[in-house]
């Protein structure tokens, strides 16, 4: 099967994505020809095949470097300078690993008690730190840094804290840039024609990534792949543009407005916190689009299930459903049986949970009559977790300008910003 096969056989109402034919060769044209509005970052398109090579090479060495002498890796970043590669280590390595690297997460809020309990927590820990900002100066992620840099700089001395900082910033300016020229640091481009939310597969993400022990070049492949199975002109063949058709047709012709993002398992919730943000933050302008939300089963089956099956019809879901699994556990005979799971001995728990997939799309399908979209996917794997980014950026990108919206801007963030920086003083607001 192909990497990502988009099934659209439990829709409530069926669908033609056909119909669409001309209109989506259209957009698909201007997305390759970079003649649609906020064509100047689309630089995305083509990165997976024009990727800059000597980055990566030092993006690997410099890896390894935080490998062989850190015991954590501090990730200052937010929105999409960490989301997609937080998603991309905790579904390849899990939740719960022992990676001799730990991944720690700062700079994506200001919250006092999480940052306080950090910087305690790394008080004992030689850490490197990676700061991503194409500015230098968002306030969640800049408090964050200042904060681990003035601890290490403190601790560790000026000369130790250089080697431990990897900056990952604008090419040419910013306030991060110039520090880092300034002190001498590392650092790897995010680049000016790519947006945070669709810059996983540049050094925003691979970097960290590939401190975790991930091959970078394997995401790259994975969405090179995507890359040319998006330029299949049928659309009933491309698979990323029908999945974006048919999203489109549930929103503008059923009127539903939300789209539950369903996947299995706590180590693709990252995945499913990077997809809303892809999706929101490209598609939500003009009073348009469909709310992008989340859920994790069958977790959230004690908690949602009753209003997924018989609440308000506003919804449809999208399920991510992984065909295979990498690791199992076998369920073993207790002679007592008093949990009354002997049925089950000798069944894996994967067997378990796909069979919970199957009666819950049949229940929520069926009985409940939501509408499901189930993309199939062979496995989790670095290669298909670059196809599946790539997948789901080509298919915002189509999906937003069918919408008649600029996926890439996002004028609605800056309101609370001026609000913030009015109220805390800062000159100039």
């Amino acid at each position: 099967m192909a990497v990502v096969v988009t099934n659209l056989d439990h829709l409530v109402k069926k669908i033609d994505p056909a119909r669409y034919q001309d209109r989506v060769e259209k957009i698909d044209k201007m997305i390759r020809e970079g003649t649609g509005a906020g064509s100047d970052f689309l630089g995305w398109v083509d990165h997976p095949v024009n990727y800059d090579k000597e980055e990566l090479a030092l993006i690997k060495e410099k890896a390894q470097y935080v490998r062989d002498n850190y015991e954590a890796l501090v990730v200052c970043g937010i929105g999409g300078s960490y989301l997609g590669a937080r998603a991309a280590i905790e579904a390849i390595n899990g939740v719960f690993n022992h990676d001799k690297v730990e991944m720690i997460w700062l700079g994506m809020n200001l919250d006092p008690c999480y940052l306080s309990q950090v910087l305690d927590y790394l008080k004992t820990k030689k850490f490197a730190v990676n700061v991503i900002s194409k500015s230098g100066t968002t306030t969640e992620t800049a408090i964050a840094f200042r904060l681990v840099k003035d601890l290490l700089e403190k601790r560790d001395g000026k000369e130790a804290a250089r080697k431990a900082i990897f900056a990952t910033t604008d090419k040419e300016k910013g306030a991060l840039l110039t520090l880092a020229k300034k002190e001498g640091y590392t650092t790897f481009v995010l680049p000016s024609n790519i947006g945070g939310r669709f810059s996983v597969q540049t050094a925003v993400g691979l970097f960290p990534i590939a401190c975790a022990g991930i091959d970078p070049q394997e995401i790259l492949e994975g969405s090179a792949e995507a890359r040319l199975d998006a330029m299949e002109k049928d659309i009933m063949k491309n698979e990323a543009y029908k999945y974006a058709v048919a999203r489109h047709i549930i929103y503008a012709r059923e009127h539903k407005n939300v789209e539950f993002f369903i996947t299995y398992g706590p180590n693709v919730r990252q995945l499913s916190e990077w997809w809303k943000q892809l999706y929101g933050e490209s598609e939500g302008k003009d009073g348009k689009s469909l709310l992008p939300s989340s859920a994790t089963f069958t977790t959230d089956l004690h908690s949602l299930g009753q209003y997924i099956q018989d609440g308000s019809s506003v919804f449809f879901e999208t399920v991510l459903h992984f065909v295979n699994h990498r690791h199992d556990v076998t369920i073993g005979h207790d002679d007592d049986n008093l949990d009354g799971l002997n049925y089950l001995e000798g069944k894996t728990v994967s067997y378990v949970q796909e069979k919970a997939y199957e009666g819950t799309l049949a229940a929520h399908s069926i009985d409940g009559h939501r509408s499901n979209i189930v993309l199939d996917v062979e496995k989790m794997s670095a290669h298909n977790l670059g196809y599946l980014f790539y997948f789901f950026e080509i298919a915002c990108a189509m999906s937003a300008y069918l919408n008649g919206v600029n996926p890439f801007d996002q004028p609605g963030v800056e309101v609370y910003k001026k609000n913030m920086f009015h109220l805390l003083g800062k000159p100039g607001f």
